[in-house]
């Protein structure tokens, strides 16, 4: 119960903040060069927020945001991967699935055997293999809705809007994906070929919601991200004590 509370929360504290921040950017903030440097700041926000939007979602697929309610977490995770960039909710899920029962091989559909340690080749791999037409078109009625009906100003809608969702997919795969699965001389631990990104908490936090303490969550997909540094802590005091 208290998991379902806090993800629920968080879930709640995340749509709610970016809802707000991304009406107010895209239709009322007036954009100039003076401002320039608050846009910034305020496409990194979104970006972030828009990570935690998938993050989110991502737990949905474990069952992890709200433990014991599979139709819930459907729901919820369906919504937040729709509202992202159009996905569809089984599809990711089942190649997430796939990702876990076979990390870091040919089978798994978030890796790149052709090119296992470059980055660009990898993501735009990566890329192409999620957005595909629907999530083309979903995007695409946004943006005539915000410009053509609602009269947004066009490069309020291309900045934070779209810089801001598209950067945030880079940060999630380069936090989330690249750096836990490339391969490096030593290769990994075990079989989940996966390794996790020696950051502190607060880091961990700004990149990609402990997502990037990787082989904590292949270890325990069951824990929601806000659990990693403590399955993060558990594990380092067993190297230690080993």
């Amino acid at each position: 119960m208290q998991q379902t509370l806090i993800g629920l929360g968080l879930f709640a504290w995340i749509v709610t903040l970016l809802l707000a921040l991304h009406i107010w950017t895209v239709f009322f903030f007036d954009l100039t060069w003076t401002n320039a440097p608050l846009a910034i700041l305020l496409i990194a926000a979104q970006c972030w927020l828009f990570v935690g939007f998938f993050i989110t979602a991502h737990d949905a697929m474990h069952g992890a945001l709200t433990p014991g309610r599979p139709k819930l977490n459907a729901v919820i995770g369906g919504f937040l991967l729709y509202v992202y960039a159009g996905f569809g909710w089984r599809k990711l899920r089942d190649a997430h699935m796939e990702h876990h029962a076979h990390p870091g091989s040919t089978d798994d559909p978030d890796f790149n055997a052709e090119d296992p340690s470059a980055f660009w080749p990898w993501y735009f791999t990566f890329f192409k293999r999620y957005f595909g037409l629907r999530s083309f078109l979903y995007v695409l009625t946004v943006v005539v809705i915000y410009v053509l009906m609602l009269d947004a100003n066009y490069f309020n809608v291309v900045l934070f809007y779209g810089v801001a969702s598209i950067a945030s997919s880079v940060q999630l795969f380069y936090f989330g994906t690249f750096l836990p699965h490339r391969h490096l001389e030593g290769g990994f631990s075990d079989q989940h070929n996966a390794r996790t990104n020696d950051f502190p908490e607060w880091l961990s936090l700004l990149t990609c919601y402990h997502f990037g303490y990787h082989h904590e969550h292949h270890l325990f997909p069951q824990d929601p991200w806000w659990r990693l540094p403590v399955r993060r802590s558990e594990c380092k005091a067993r190297k230690e004590t080993a």
